[in-house]
């Protein structure tokens, strides 16, 4: 906690130089991490090449710019941890927050569909303090202290920690008071708490937690992503999300679930170095055959 004391304290144009600096170096010491971001985007490059607009570059490259926005994020949730970011919190720019309103109307509560994009600590945190209190759904973490820092961070500004463990009667109880969860939908699920469908290019399970709740509650849900342009970041809120009539059953949580991967792989395409590559977000799904694993930058 030293250590990230003062890091906190740094003056902000420091702040700013020091982030992408730790990114560079956690690029050369993680070297398991750093394996793993360099193998998930050279998979993802034969879809990411596909996309309009998208500007070649090496998985090498965009791994380094990912560890530096990585970098970049940890130096702001230091501040956001000391109680020194209101400043950075105030900053944000919202986007789009219209979308969020004109669903919240409804008086079903809102879920805001995300993932780990950008500073999504400080979208929560930044929304929570000037829009509305936020209910995060998160996995409780093994480490103990980190759960706590976390805990810390996520509970500032009256926001709340709903976590996976009992998520979805949670959800419900905030969603009947017309509340709002942020749930981020790109982590790797277990094959009995969600579908397959495909993420860049390959099958990955993914959680059809939003895709029941919209069904059979008729919440609405609202994409929203956090990126940086520059020293500014914004906060983006897409329209609410028009899934197909019919009654719930498998395929059509597929087909939801489907059109929910799309708001992400968007985001991907437009800010590929603010996505968190270093997960395993493709484990225990079935993958063609592609680069071998342990690539080296």
């Amino acid at each position: 906690m030293a250590a990230s004391n003062l890091v906190a304290r740094l003056p902000l144009r420091a702040a700013n130089a020091v982030g992408p600096a730790l990114g560079r170096l956690l690029f050369r010491l993680l070297k398991r991490r750093r394996e793993i971001a360099v193998q998930n985007i050279e998979r993802s490059l034969p879809f990411l090449e596909a996309q309009p607009g998208w500007e070649r570059r090496s998985a090498v490259e965009l791994a380094r710019e990912t560890f530096e926005n990585l970098g970049r994020t940890a130096v702001e949730v230091c501040r956001l941890y000391h109680d020194k970011g209101q400043a950075m919190i105030d900053a944000v720019e919202f986007r789009g927050l219209e979308h969020f309103q004109k669903a919240r109307e409804r008086g079903r509560g809102v879920a805001l569909l995300t993932g780990h994009c950008g500073n999504w600590e400080l979208m929560a945190l930044s929304f929570g303090s000037r829009v509305q209190n936020i209910s995060v759904v998160a996995k409780r973490q093994d480490n103990q202290s980190l759960n706590a820092v976390l805990e810390k961070v996520r509970g500032r500004h009256g926001n709340s920690v709903i976590y996976a463990d009992g998520a979805l009667r949670n959800m419900l109880v905030q969603f009947r008071r017309n509340g709002v969860v942020g749930l981020l939908i790109d982590q790797a699920t277990w094959t009995r708490n969600g579908v397959l469908v495909d993420f860049l290019g390959r099958p990955a399970w993914t959680t059809n937690m939003l895709a029941l709740l919209a069904r059979k509650n008729q919440v609405p849900l609202v994409p929203a992503f956090i990126h940086r342009e520059g020293e500014r970041q914004v906060v983006e809120f897409h329209p609410e999300l028009e899934l197909e009539p019919g009654a719930a059953h498998a395929d059509i949580e597929v087909q939801d679930t489907v059109q929910m991967t799309r708001c992400l792989e968007d985001y991907v395409v437009q800010h590929p170095t603010e996505w968190y590559w270093v997960h395993q977000r493709w484990k225990r799904a079935p993958q063609p055959a592609g680069p071998a694993d342990g690539a080296k930058p």
